[in-house]
C-alpha cells in the first residue's frame, strides 16, 4: 500500500478542477461505487437509498459528484440543488478511508468529514459502509510502472493465442 503523507489540493489546483464539467467525473465514481459496492447493499437499504439524492463533495479539489440509487445500482446525474445527503472531506482522507487506514468516525469526530443532509440517511449510509465487506483501494496498481505491465501483458495475451509458435 502506498502511505502518503497528510496532503492537501492547492488552491490553485482546486480552482482549475472546480471548472471541469461535474457529469463525466459523477459516471466515473458511480462505475466504481457498482463496481465494489452495489450487489452488496441489503434490500433494506436499497429502498431507503431509492431514488435519494446524494453528493460527494471534495472540498480540497472543489469537485461534487452527484448520484442516485436506482434500480439496485447507483447511477450518476446532474448536480442536484439540494442533495438529500452530502460527504464531503478533502482528497488525501477519502483516499485514508478507501484505503482502511482511517475510520470513518475519527474523520468525523475531527471534523475532516462531514455528513449535510437527511441524517438519519447519513448514518444508514456509514454503518451500511462498515458492515460491508470493501475491496481495499490499493494505489499501488495505478502507479506508471504497473499500469504499463498490465497493458503490455494484455496486448502480449492476444498475439500469444493467435500465434502459438510465439509461446
Amino acid at each position: 500500500m502506498i502511505a502518503f503523507p497528510s496532503f492537501v489540493i492547492p488552491v490553485q489546483v482546486g480552482s482549475v478542477l472546480s471548472r471541469l464539467p461535474a457529469y463525466p467525473g459523477s459516471l466515473l465514481l458511480v462505475s466504481a461505487l457498482n463496481l465494489g459496492l452495489a450487489k452488496q447493499i441489503p434490500a433494506d437499504v436499497g429502498q431507503l437509498l431509492q431514488k435519494k439524492k446524494l453528493r460527494i463533495a471534495v472540498r480540497d479539489a472543489r469537485l461534487t459528484f452527484d448520484f442516485v440509487w436506482r434500480d439496485q445500482r447507483f447511477a450518476a446525474s446532474a448536480p442536484h440543488r439540494e442533495p438529500d445527503l452530502t460527504i464531503s472531506a478533502n482528497t488525501f482522507d477519502f483516499l485514508q478511508l478507501a484505503q482502511r487506514q482511517e475510520d470513518p468516525d475519527t474523520l468525523f469526530f475531527s471534523r475532516r468529514l462531514s455528513m449535510e443532509g437527511d441524517t438519519e440517511l447519513g448514518l444508514v449510509v456509514k454503518n451500511t459502509l462498515d458492515a460491508l465487506e470493501l475491496p481495499v483501494l490499493d494505489l499501488q496498481q495505478w502507479l506508471p510502472r504497473q499500469v504499463v505491465a498490465r497493458f503490455n501483458q494484455r496486448r502480449a495475451q492476444p498475439a500469444a493465442a493467435h500465434h502459438p509458435e510465439a509461446s
